[in-house]
């Protein structure tokens, strides 16, 4: 059995040193435990200390091209060189590394795809009342799209089995944490929590460069996934919510009319009939999104069989 722990970096040259001090050569349960570093585009030589530190694998990225990339690129890689679990973490050594064997344990025992660390969130002295606040949200709309019981959707300290790893697939192009585990949950796989330590904040996150841009993000971030994931509910909320305003407005000008008050109120009955018609034509997109969906979920399955295959034929 091997475990690959993976950590994508972006000009992580002065807090790596630390995060790779705390790792773990031997695990509970595995003949051969690696490191594997994603640079992403990184100017400030991170590639340079992860060698000197030890790791066993540094993939490049030429250009900087975000964290979900940057996450995807190291499964992919992970997957080449044949792991069997894989544990991804950051390089802000955010996470406490000796809660690893917590996180593979339940997936060398079968008992799940997809272990996720669970903060605490409550303590955590350098989260914001703000941030601690979206961190909920953010959980709850994923508990929502994903069907799972999830208690800490953004931690990035996780484990993946070799057939979580070969089935998962990231769009968004800010973070992996919410749209991986969505994806696990419709896919069926089984998905659980465990509580993890974690360390004092080395620097600010690179996430979350501010508090209005974070709320922006997150906001952007949980419509997509509704978007993406669960389109004929969210187009059909729509639909009917505008419908239905414009079907108040429409009955509110027909009592007014047949009371002789018709006249008056003529941009009520347009307005009604501009919302009926939108609300209408959500309900439309609605099917046609649902449709779009149920194609996407084809294709990921086409493209994990096919990478299967490929990797089959090269061992």
């Amino acid at each position: 059995m091997k475990l690959i722990i993976q950590i994508p970096c972006y000009n992580e040259a002065e807090s790596l040193p630390a995060t790779l001090s705390c790792l773990p050569r031997e695990v509970v349960g595995f003949d051969v435990v690696e490191w594997l570093i994603i640079d992403d585009g990184s100017k400030d030589g991170t590639d340079l200390v992860a060698r000197r530190c030890g790791v066993d694998h540094v993939i490049h990225h030429q250009f900087n091209q975000g964290l979900a990339a940057a996450f995807m690129t190291g499964l992919e890689s992970c997957l080449r060189l044949g792991a069997d679990v894989i544990v991804n973490t950051d390089a802000d050594n955010q996470y406490d590394a000796r809660d690893i064997p917590g996180l593979t344990t339940p997936v060398i025992e079968g008992r799940a795809e997809i272990v996720i660390g669970s903060r605490p969130i409550s303590v955590i002295s350098h989260f914001s009342p703000l941030k601690k606040i979206f961190q909920r949200i953010g959980s709850w709309v994923v508990r929502a799209a994903s069907g799972t019981s999830v208690a800490d959707a953004p931690s990035g300290f996780r484990a993946f089995s070799r057939f979580a790893a070969e089935r998962l697939i990231v769009f968004n192009d800010y973070t992996y944490t919410l749209e991986t585990i969505i994806q696990a949950g419709q896919q069926g796989m089984k998905l659980v929590s465990v509580p993890i330590r974690v360390n004092r904040d080395m620097r600010p996150s690179r996430l979350v460069k501010s508090i209005p841009s974070y709320i922006q993000r997150s906001v952007v971030t949980i419509v997509r996934i509704f978007v993406i994931y669960r389109p004929f509910r969210f187009f059909s909320i729509v639909g009917l919510s505008l419908f239905t305003l414009g079907l108040i407005l429409g009955l509110r000008f027909l009592f007014l009319f047949l009371l002789g008050f018709g006249s008056g109120n003529i941009q009520s009955l347009i307005l009604a009939s501009v919302l009926l018609v939108i609300g209408f034509q959500s309900f439309l997109v609605a099917f046609v999104a649902d449709l779009l969906a149920a194609n996407r979920f084809l294709l990921q399955d086409i493209r994990f069989k096919i990478n299967r295959l490929d990797r089959d034929s090269r061992r």
